[in-house]
């Protein structure tokens, strides 16, 4: 596996796997892989000839100044597991190099309509954080395949939107969110848990189950759901930002017909914000 860490040298590498008919799989990451990431991996690989795998804490996305600082770094486990999978290619930039300007001073990407919901309205300027680094990625890479895990959906959605109104040359797929043996989604930032809020912490994909058997039994109150989903997780000992249930084709809200769903949270439990979803085909 080559490990490369200027834009120069990514370009010269990819550019010769595009000589050679290879096509190339992509998926981006912060690092500290875990399990959920080899899989987004192992598809990218089964649907390409080549992959690149970017590991980059991408500082343009953190809302908190303390969340980046605490983000956990682990390069060198890292690159030990991307050999292991077979990766053809690393890239691992710097923030001068994603950033020569500076943050101030770079070009933003935005998408209408993701910063003021869900995700986008409670963790202000990450959507834009996200969507400006994935395009220099994309540009830099120029993948015929990219990998997003359906645990942060919106941000699926997000990335599959930029790719079509930009016109981007690559397909954008999801990959389904890997989960421990109790049900909590694998995360990097499960590491923030205690022993004790460890125990806790699957009970937000249980109220998400629970939530999505009373819409199969044909509960239509959508908005009562929520305070229910709500009033489950704050009881549990969860600060929650949102549970939503929304159509999975855009996140609209939905109507009492609509058959295709999916149910949205996101929770506080101690230092750790744990994300969730649970698609609903009635």
């Amino acid at each position: 596996m080559r490990v490369v860490k200027e834009i120069p040298g990514l370009r010269q590498a990819t550019r010769s796997l595009r000589r050679a008919g290879r096509r190339i799989g992509f998926v981006p990451t912060m690092g500290n892989l875990h399990e959920g990431h080899l899989a987004l991996i192992r598809q990218a690989g089964a649907g390409s000839d080549a992959v690149v795998v970017s590991i980059y804490v991408n500082p343009l996305q953190f809302d908190r100044p303390g969340d980046l600082a605490a983000y956990p770094r682990t390069l060198e486990s890292d690159i030990a597991q991307l050999e292991a999978l077979g990766v053809d290619l690393a890239f691992v930039p710097s923030d001068a190099v994603m950033y020569p300007r500076g943050q101030a001073d770079t070009t933003r990407v935005e998408v209408p309509g993701f910063e003021e919901d869900l995700e986008g309205r409670a963790r202000p300027g990450h959507f834009t954080g996200v969507v400006t680094v994935v395009a220099k990625l994309f540009g830099c890479v120029q993948p015929d395949l990219a990998v997003f895990g359906e645990k942060d959906y919106q941000q699926l959605l997000l990335v599959q939107r930029l790719a079509s109104d930009l016109d981007m040359p690559v397909q954008v797929e999801g990959a389904p969110t890997v989960r421990e043996a109790d049900g909590l989604a694998m995360s990097s930032r499960n590491s923030y848990l205690t022993v004790d809020e460890r125990l806790v912490a699957p009970r937000l994909y249980r109220t998400l189950q629970a939530l999505g058997a009373l819409l199969r039994a044909g509960e239509v109150d959508y908005r009562a759901l929520e305070a229910r989903g709500l009033a489950g997780l704050k009881a549990v000992g969860f600060i929650p930002d949102y549970v939503a249930i929304r159509r999975s084709a855009d996140l609209g809200v939905p109507g009492p017909h609509d058959r295709g769903l999916i149910i949205l949270a996101a929770a506080w439990l101690g230092e750790a914000r744990l994300v969730d979803n649970l698609r609903i085909d009635l």
